[in-house]
């Protein structure tokens, strides 16, 4: 059996952020609520339910719990460099608002569901091609692309994220000089798995790192690569597409949507959402709005990919909602990961995703996405959305909140050593929550008698009146919520 790690590597974030979160002292009167929420985490010792974006084309745009005593959970670093500690006693998974006891799902943890593994090498005269492959039958058409970004030639090192057809795919890749003219001076190498979710891809980045320095130092020795497939092959269901979800909805019952208590699953990365949101600054609140109205979202940046991955991730966390029932008629918000011209022809038919490139070309093709982000400039083509663009004072107010929320948890941390609450679980519920609260506001105008939203509806969802008015048209059409808007709408509005 080939050892696994739970390690992932932690991120070097090179990228100058626009400003640093401040202020670093919470005001006194969000102190309170804030610290009832903080409270409402599970105590030391408890477990950490899940919460990952369904992959089931039977359930879109669904958010699914996931129980935390699975052997197989994801370890949660204490920060970088710091050990990987996981916790397996049962605890509540109670939140401001939405207090849920978490309860043991009989029989069902996440499996390994590994279904190709494959080296892909660049050849100088042939370009990226696929060296060797378990199954041997496997369909692999385009993953020599997928797994090798364009530009990587000029990097030593780089992990990917990405979709080839029903199935996710991580693959690491390493560039290793050499005394060689027929390789040009330089041999390239990725390696890469398939598998049916995302969500435990990650428990196998250490592996695959180890696998590429080896496939460079000693190419065609195969045999620990095809130890680890024995080992971690899928038995996939007959007559399937092969579509696993993270958790069978039938297994979870009543809890589906319930939890309001999400995990980086993807790789855990220390700081992996914090750094996401010291990077765009307040222009994450332009990027929560786009994804919460389900655009076609794309992010271009040059190798290294694997941060960028990351960021593709994030924003998709920005979206859940966990009011059981909503946003099922939406198309589901989906994960593309890294993309190359090979994916043109997929896109063409998304309606909702992001995504990441490093093909410059794609900035071109305006009719593949709506929102174009290419570094920390955020901006869109579609002249509806452009006013979206512009923060307004309801949005530097959730921003403020959340940077005061933020210092108020290291404060904690740092008062108290057993503290096990993180930024990452901070940034995802602070989102999460305020979806809610729109949502329930519009579930609840919508049932009364007179299904009239007025600016004090808007105001309490935490939006602004005028500045909002289009978010607000566009998020009740896309989402079917039929209630009548009866805000001003000057023809010049403010924003601040």
């Amino acid at each position: 059996m080939v050892e696994q790690s739970d390690r992932a590597p932690l991120l070097d974030w090179e990228e100058v952020p626009p400003a640093e979160l401040a202020p670093t002292v919470p005001s006194p009167e969000t102190g309170d609520s804030i610290q009832s929420a903080l409270s409402s985490y599970p105590t030391e010792g408890g477990v950490r339910a899940g919460i990952s974006l369904s992959t089931s084309p039977a359930r879109p745009n669904s958010v699914t719990a996931v129980s935390g005593e699975s052997a197989h959970s994801p370890h949660k670093h204490s920060g970088p460099g710091g050990d990987a500690s996981a916790t397996d006693e049962e605890g509540d998974c109670a939140f401001h608002g939405l207090p849920v006891r978490d309860r043991r799902i009989a029989g069902w943890e996440e499996k390994d569901q590994i279904v190709a593994v494959f080296v892909v090498t660049f050849d100088t005269r042939s370009g990226n091609m696929i060296e060797w492959c378990l199954p041997e039958d496997v369909n692999l058409e385009g993953v020599e692309f997928k797994s090798m970004a364009s530009g990587s030639h000029r990097i030593s090192s780089d992990f990917i994220y990405f979709r080839k057809g029903c199935y996710f795919g991580l693959a690491c890749f390493a560039n290793m000089p050499v005394e060689s003219e027929l390789e040009r001076g330089a041999r390239m190498k990725s390696v890469g798995i398939l598998s049916p979710s995302y969500t435990l891809l990650y428990r196998y980045m250490h592996f695959l790192e180890n696998q590429v320095r080896h496939q460079l130092q000693c190419p065609g020795q195969y045999s620990p690569l095809e130890a680890f497939y024995e080992d971690k092959k899928a038995v996939l269901p007959p007559g399937g597409n092969g579509l696993v979800t993270a958790c069978p909805t039938s297994a979870l019952g009543p809890i589906v949507n319930r939890c309001m208590h999400p995990e980086m699953k993807i790789t855990h990365p220390a700081g992996c959402m914090s750094q996401f949101i010291r990077f765009f600054g307040e222009q994450i609140m332009v990027l929560w709005k786009f994804a919460l109205l389900r655009k076609r979202i794309l992010i271009f940046s040059p190798p290294p990919v694997g941060v960028v991955c990351y960021r593709v991730y994030c924003c998709c966390c920005l979206a859940n909602v966990s009011i059981p029932g909503m946003g099922v008629s939406v198309p589901e918000f989906r994960p593309f990961f890294y993309i190359n011209v090979a994916d043109i022809a997929a896109l063409e038919t998304e309606l909702s995703y992001v995504a990441c490139t490093t093909e410059k070309i794609f900035e071109e093709k305006k009719e593949l996405y709506d929102v174009y982000i290419d570094n920390q400039n955020v901006k869109t083509h579609r002249e509806s959305l452009q006013p979206l663009l512009r923060l307004n004072n309801a949005d530097r107010e959730k921003y403020r909140k959340l940077c005061e929320q933020r210092q108020l948890l290291l404060y904690s941390q740092e008062v108290d050593g057993g503290c096990i609450s993180n930024e990452e679980d901070l940034f995802i519920l602070f989102f999460m929550e305020q979806n809610n609260r729109i949502f329930q506001t519009l579930s609840e105008v919508a049932a009364s008698a007179d299904p009239t939203l007025t600016a004090e509806h808007v105001r309490a969802m935490g939006l602004d009146p005028q500045g909002d008015r289009g978010f607000l048209v566009d998020l009740l059409e896309i989402y079917g919520i039929d209630v009548m808007l009866v805000i001003d709408n000057p023809c010049c509005p403010s924003h601040s």
